[in-house]
């Protein structure tokens, strides 16, 4: 043991053993005297109560040199793990029962009923549970073709022209050593011309995201205005299989080199293993004697590859596939509910800003102080706060008020307003109301760009972003100074703050003119008029006689 280290322990050893010989003496004397000046009972329960204390002193001096031995944590808010579902039907049911509580505070009855209706759907999906298939494609590609060659049955008209199949028909299919079965959605072609065209495709893609699994089918090379689709599909979690069909039309050679390019462009979102040739409608062949032969369908390629998902992906597919639709369904109800708080808070917004207006207005203000009326804003922050459920005292909102307040004057945005505001009023108003206007217009242009900044602030969750305050105002200040936007607000402006200040002035001014007649007409009497030289004379007499 290093030296320093013994004479310190030595050290501390001599004067605990001094304090315990103290603490045992002093301890001897507070018992005589208590025994001698009361009763020995009363002195053994004292000396008991502080042992009892002391040894609690001792055990809790251990119990934390202990815990300060252990090694230090980092330091910071522990993550809170979410409860994680174990079967992913789990997690859409959840997601469903959130969401009916989300459809509850939408106001717009359409939409509600629309996201209920899809609700259900999802919901009739779970306890189907057969595996949704959709054939998806350009139109003519040989869709109803592929389609006819799984169900094994005429299911649509083959060689149909293009925009044939205008809704999606649904077929079952029981495959062998597959427990669930398939039920096989035809779809509309894409990318057809024409208004109809635009409608059918958009049917053809409201289908195939709901989709457990995709068949793309196509009829040559992978083109760019097929290939966006198809990475969509993917990247919102699409299984695609991709088939290349019609192949009775190219030489092996040609075959090959297709599908070798086809796997290359859709590498990284599509296996390669699940690119596969079929042909689904081979073309009849005449004989050497002259008859016409009809090859069968070779649609075996695809039959493999979807049972071999199935048997390995089935169950998956079909959850990933509830949990995404439900997923989905959630984002539509938060977009809707998020559209109407912005409607609701654009009202307040405007609401407040001409509130704040005509305080300036009436009120005689020098200039436009930061924004003018804390308490208007103030308020305009709490009633931006509940329409987004967040609970706010008038305390905390002017708080808030006077920091973007700062920030507005800190970044010139004050300066910048007045001179739009003035530019702007310079050509409508004159005389001694543009000042007065100025002031005004300036208040509620301010007021609104506040509100709009607040909006920002409630909707990410009380949250001013990376850029901070700072960006959130500017980005507001810029969206509000074009053109079109300033000369609306002008006008509505001058409907609202100039004309009513104009009407106020006219009627402020005869009653001015009114006053001053009425100063110089109604002059009161002075209580005593010196007489004039003249009468002095006459004024002496007619004192003597009344006296």
């Amino acid at each position: 043991m290093p030296l320093p280290r013994l004479l310190t322990l030595i050290a501390s050893f001599c004067l605990a053993l001094g304090l315990i010989i103290g603490l045992v003496s002093s301890l001897t004397g507070l018992y005589s005297q208590v025994a001698w000046s009361a009763s020995p009972l009363l002195a053994n329960l004292l000396i008991f109560l502080i042992i009892v204390l002391l040894g609690t002193l001792i055990f809790a001096l251990v119990y934390y040199f202990r815990l300060l031995q252990r090694p230090q944590k980092v330091k910071g808010k522990r993550p809170i793990t979410p409860k994680i579902p174990v079967v992913k039907s789990e997690a859409a049911s959840e997601n469903l029962k959130a969401i009916r509580q989300q459809v509850d505070r939408i106001q717009d009855e359409v939409a509600r009923q629309a996201l209920l209706l899809r609700a259900r759907e999802i919901e009739a999906s779970m306890a189907r549970g057969s595996v949704r298939v959709v054939v998806f494609g350009t139109g003519s590609a040989g869709k109803t073709s592929a389609v006819n060659a799984l169900v094994g049955r005429m299911a649509g008209q083959v060689g149909a022209p293009m925009g044939t199949t205008e809704v999606g028909e649904t077929y079952t299919l029981k495959l062998k050593g597959i427990d669930r079965e398939l039920a096989i959605t035809d779809t509309p072609g894409i990318l057809e011309a024409g208004v109809a065209g635009t409608y059918r495709e958009e049917l053809a893609r409201q289908l195939a995201a709901r989709a457990d699994l995709i068949l793309f089918v196509l009829d040559g090379d992978l083109r760019k205005s097929e290939y966006e689709p198809l990475r969509t599909l993917a990247e919102i979690g699409k299984r695609s299989i991709v088939v290349f069909n019609k192949v009775d039309l190219y030489p092996d050679t040609d075959r090959d080199e297709i599908l070798d390019r086809l796997r290359q462009r859709v590498k990284g979102f599509v296996s390669a293993m699940d690119v596969v040739a079929i042909s689904a409608n081979p073309q009849k062949v005449v004989l050497e004697d002259g008859t016409i032969f009809q090859p069968d369908p070779d649609i075996m390629p695809l039959i493999r590859r979807v049972a071999a998902i199935l048997r390995a992906e089935g169950e998956d597919l079909i959850a990933d596939n509830i949990l995404l639709q439900s997923q989905h369904l959630g984002d539509q109800a938060r977009k809707l509910i998020d559209a109407q708080r912005r409607r609701q808070a654009d009202k307040a917004v405007e609401r407040f800003q001409w509130i704040g207006a005509g305080v300036i207005a009436v009120t005689p203000l020098p200039v436009v102080d930061l924004l003018a009326t804390a308490a208007v804003n103030a308020q305009m922050v709490v009633e931006i706060a509940k329409i987004y459920g967040c609970e706010l005292n008038i305390d905390r909102a002017k708080e808030l008020a006077l920091s973007l307040a700062k920030t507005l004057a800190s970044l010139g945005i004050v300066e910048g307003v007045i001179q739009v505001v003035s530019r702007a009023l310079q050509l409508s108003v004159a005389g001694f109301v543009l000042g007065k206007a100025i002031q005004a217009v300036s208040a509620a242009y301010l007021t609104r760009i506040a509100g709009k900044s607040f909006i920002e602030y409630f909707r990410h969750d009380q949250d001013w972003g990376d850029g901070g305050i700072a960006e959130v105002v500017q980005r507001q200040f810029q969206l509000n100074r074009k053109d079109e936007f300033v000369k609306a607000f002008v006008k509505d402006a001058i409907a609202r703050v100039v004309e009513p200040l104009n009407i106020y002035q006219q009627e402020s001014e005869p009653e001015l003119e009114m006053s001053a007649e009425l100063e110089s007409e109604i002059q009161p009497e002075p209580l005593y008029q010196p007489p004039q030289e003249d009468d002095w004379e006459t004024y002496s007499n007619k004192r003597n006689d009344e006296w």
